[in-house]
């Protein structure tokens, strides 16, 4: 198959193209493993979060903003003894988000691992 023409989808495929429903806050790697891991716990030390991710305090700092602006997480800063801590709890229109995403790579991972019409199996 060639990609010349574009109103030939592959293996005639009805629908858009599972990409079209990857969201680009969630998408974005570090958010992505944000969302993943609070879906994991009930919620998440900041400094666990930065070690998992492998991302600087500024970094790490800017993803959990996009989120909590865009109602996919709760941050909440507090004190454990005298230390400052910050937490961060997935939401449930965060877990939506997530649920989504996973299911476009899904359907993406479907769609690249059908067999493909007028190709024999070797």
């Amino acid at each position: 198959m060639t990609v010349d023409d574009p109103t030939t989808a592959q293996g005639d495929q009805e629908g858009p193209h599972p990409t079209q429903a990857l969201d680009d806050t969630v998408h974005q790697r570090v958010r992505l493993g944000v969302l993943t891991i609070a879906r994991e716990a009930d919620r998440v030390d900041f400094g666990f979060l930065k070690k998992q991710l492998a991302v600087t305090d500024g970094n790490l700092s800017r993803h959990l903003k996009v989120l909590e602006d865009s109602g996919l997480i709760t941050v909440e800063k507090g004190y454990a003894g005298r230390r400052p801590r910050t937490w961060v709890t997935l939401t449930r229109e965060g877990a939506q988000a997530l649920d989504a995403e996973l299911r476009a790579l899904r359907a993406l991972v479907q769609r690249l691992e059908a067999p493909r019409r007028g190709t024999s199996g070797a």
